[in-house]
C-alpha cells in the first residue's frame, strides 16, 4: 500500500469542511500539521482528488503527492510510528 500527501488551504471562512476531513479520515491516516495529513491507499492521487473535490469551493487549493520512505522529521511519536508502519 502505498502512502500520499494530501496537502491544503481552505479559504473559506464559515464553510463546513467536514465532510472533506471525512474523506480524508476514511484512509488510515496521519495529521502532519494544520493542513497536511499522510493517508494509506492504494488509490492514485487523482482517484483521491476526485474524492475530495466535491468538498471544496473554488478559492481553496489541495494537493496530492506520492511519499517515499526517506524522510525525517521531528514530532510525536505517533506520527513516527505511523510513518515508519507506512513508508
Amino acid at each position: 500500500m502505498a502512502a500520499l500527501l494530501v496537502t491544503y488551504d481552505l479559504r473559506k471562512p464559515g464553510q463546513d469542511y467536514s465532510d472533506f476531513y471525512n474523506v480524508i479520515k476514511s484512509y488510515s491516516w496521519a495529521k502532519l500539521s494544520e493542513s497536511s495529513y499522510a493517508i494509506a491507499t492504494t488509490e492514485t492521487p487523482e482517484a483521491v482528488y476526485d474524492k475530495l473535490s466535491p468538498h471544496i469551493d473554488k478559492g481553496d487549493q489541495v494537493f496530492i503527492v506520492g511519499l517515499v520512505a526517506n524522510w525525517f522529521g521531528f514530532g510525536p511519536e505517533d506520527i513516527y510510528q505511523w510513518l515508519k508502519n507506512h513508508l
